[in-house]
């Protein structure tokens, strides 16, 4: 049994956590920060980041000028060999999650955070159940990402439920020629691919698809991108001829478009575990460090009995974007609506940039 009397545990030392961790740490009530790995990974999602949470990140003292990221300042748009494109509204960036989350997670730590290791296997008011062993904390803020813990599950529901697919592309002079500094969305019959250079110019690519469409592949995601890649020439430049020596990674079953609108008291949902908006939006690590600062400032000032007040207000400021982006997605993963998409875009360059503000959570939203 450990107890940290009465400093919150955090459970995940994402982005969303390593804010809460960084935040509470500099009100000098450092919390521990508990992760299930030591090493730093590279999760699937969340490698572009938008203008908005460059701003969110600047306004909480972050900065992320000497990790290398690669600037974005276009959207292209492909979708049956056909190719259009806007500026963004304003620069972005192309990051690594390796690297992101290995900035913030050095950064909470010099604050005060204690980094413990276990991996937790159920969670209720007050106590998580690690492997290693029990961790007692009056608060616990669930910073887990895409992976829920028993006890604290998020509703699976659909017949054909979301999959993300993430390949990586080692830099090259062809493709940062393609890429340039533009993220770039195609969109094919039940799903679309997210891409974007990255530090050192390697490529993210990364798809959000429905599980019948990896099925119809019949022959698991490596036959699913050749099918692509022939289907969409565009797409396939991008991938080029070594995209077969890559991992390609999967997550299954992710539930775009939810909302958590309560909580226990005690248990604070953040990020992914307080709102899952859709990929194509650009916008997960804005909640993630929108819902984590949001949290700690909501707890600092009302303690455990804050987690149902901060989970409502963060739930009425994340819901619009969230439900904008889910149309968004549901229009790009159809024939239809993306040839739809594409003609929008050509003619109407200003609903793009109308349409990319409406899916961005408010700044705002990093106060209580």
């Amino acid at each position: 049994m450990h107890s940290l009397n009465g400093n919150p545990l955090i459970i995940g030392a994402g982005p969303a956590g390593c804010i809460a961790a960084l935040e509470l740490a500099r009100a000098e009530c450092p919390p521990i920060l508990l992760d299930r790995s030591a090493e730093v990974g590279d999760p699937l999602c969340g490698g572009f980041l938008s203008w908005r949470t460059l701003a969110q990140l600047d306004d909480l003292g972050v900065s992320l000028a000497t990790l290398g990221g690669q600037r974005v300042d276009r959207l292209r748009l492909f979708s049956n060999g056909r190719e259009t494109g806007t500026a963004l509204p304003s620069p972005a960036l192309g990051l690594s999650r390796h690297a992101l989350d290995s900035h913030l997670r050095t950064m909470a730590t010099r604050a005060g955070a204690d980094l413990q290791i276990d991996a937790i296997r159920g969670l209720e008011p007050g106590c998580a159940h690690g492997k290693e062993r029990e961790w007692k904390a009056a608060t616990i803020f669930l910073a887990t990402g895409k992976h829920d813990v028993r006890g604290q599950g998020r509703p699976r529901t659909g017949n054909d439920p979301a999959l993300g697919l993430r390949i990586r592309l080692p830099s090259s002079a062809e493709r940062s020629a393609l890429i340039g500094s533009a993220i770039e969305l195609h969109m094919f019959e039940g799903g679309y691919a997210g891409i974007v250079l990255q530090e050192g110019g390697s490529a993210n690519i990364c798809l959000a698809l429905r599980k019948s469409a990896l099925a119809d592949a019949e022959g698991g995601p490596a036959r699913l991108l050749e099918q692509i890649g022939h289907d969409n020439p565009f797409f396939a430049q991008r991938l080029g001829d070594d995209w077969r020596d890559a991992r390609i990674e999967t997550i299954g079953a992710v539930p775009y478009g939810w909302v958590a609108q309560e909580t226990e008291p005690g248990i604070y949902r953040l990020g992914d575990q307080a709102a899952v908006i859709p990929s194509l939006a650009g916008e997960g690590m804005s909640i993630a460090v929108a819902s984590g600062a949001m949290a700690a400032h909501r707890w600092l000032a009302e303690g455990a009995q804050g987690a149902p007040a901060f989970q409502r207000a963060f739930a009425a400021r994340a819901y619009p974007p969230v439900q904008m982006a889910r149309g968004a997605r549901m229009l790009a993963e159809t024939r239809l609506g993306a040839r739809a998409a594409l003609a929008i875009a050509g003619m109407f360059p200003a609903l793009v940039h109308d349409l990319a503000q409406r899916c961005r959570i408010g700044q705002e939203a990093c106060a209580i």
